[in-house]
């Protein structure tokens, strides 16, 4: 069975990536699949063991780490984050996609062990914009809102080993590019497949 690609999806806190990874789950099933992180945070209202992350402590998390089961790790606004191989393995092989919601300092750690994945940096329509988005979230301190929006532009330099960018001013307009990244990357490389399948050679 021909293997699936990793799309990583990154941007700053605030940017609305999770919502255009969710409406892409949602709405689109058999285009990819999204693993579930492990982080070292508590988890926000409504969030679940398993579904949403793994909600792990320090030392847990150090036990996986010591045990080689991330494909990348990145501490976070004093929190760890980490995606497992054992997730990303599974689903490539059964030949989809896999979607990576993760910083940007992990997606440029996969894109060194995986050189074939995809970097997708989600943009926000403005800087004010971004903080309006994470204000209203109300899950922050105004301690944690000053680190976020001190660490933005950092964020912006990282992201030019970035292969797409889409910003995020309307939500169905955001998701619509993101599936045509994927859709556009699936075909590349077809000529040999076509190849092996008219004459049986590549």
């Amino acid at each position: 069975m021909r293997s699936g690609k990793v799309f990583v999806i990154s941007g700053p806190s605030g940017v609305g990536k999770g919502t255009i990874c969710s409406v892409l789950m949602r709405d689109y099933p058999e285009l990819a699949a999204t693993t579930v992180s492990v982080t070292t945070r508590a988890p926000r209202a409504g969030e679940i063991d398993g579904v949403h992350y793994y909600f792990r402590t320090n030392e847990e998390f150090d036990e996986m780490l010591k045990a080689g089961m991330f494909l990348e790790t990145v501490d976070k606004y004093t929190h760890r984050y980490g995606t497992l191989y054992s997730e990303v393995e599974r689903i490539l092989d059964s030949g989809k996609n896999v979607i990576l919601e993760i910083e940007m300092v992990g997606g440029l750690n996969v894109k060194k062990r995986i050189p074939e994945s995809v970097l997708v940096f989600i943009l926000p329509p403005s800087l004010e914009a971004l903080t309006k988005r994470i204000l209203s979230r109300g899950s922050e301190t105004p301690e944690q809102i000053a680190v976020r929006q001190a660490q933005v532009e950092e964020e912006f330099d990282l992201s030019a080993g970035y292969e797409y960018f889409v910003v995020n001013d309307d939500l169905t307009d955001a998701v619509e590019k993101v599936r045509s990244i994927i859709i556009a990357e699936g075909l590349k490389g077809e000529g040999k497949e076509i190849k092996k399948q008219y004459f049986g050679r590549e």
